[in-house]
């Protein structure tokens, strides 16, 4: 029963050391973007687009 509850406490653990991994697999294309000046412009455009859209679409969803 010891080695069920021990169990039982590393699946926090676990899921915070794949969610870490995989949230750093995701963003490593942007830092690689990062890297080139024409690209950070670019990259930085589409992230301001991305934000402001989401932003007007919430904006309208809620109503105000």
């Amino acid at each position: 029963m010891n080695d069920f509850w021990n169990n039982i406490f590393r699946y926090p653990r676990f899921f915070i050391s794949s969610f870490t991994g995989l949230i750093l697999i995701i963003l490593t294309p942007f830092k690689n973007l990062l890297k080139t000046p024409k690209l950070r412009l670019v990259l930085f455009l589409f992230l301001s687009f991305f934000f402001l859209s989401l932003f007007f679409i919430l904006k309208n969803m809620v109503g105000l």
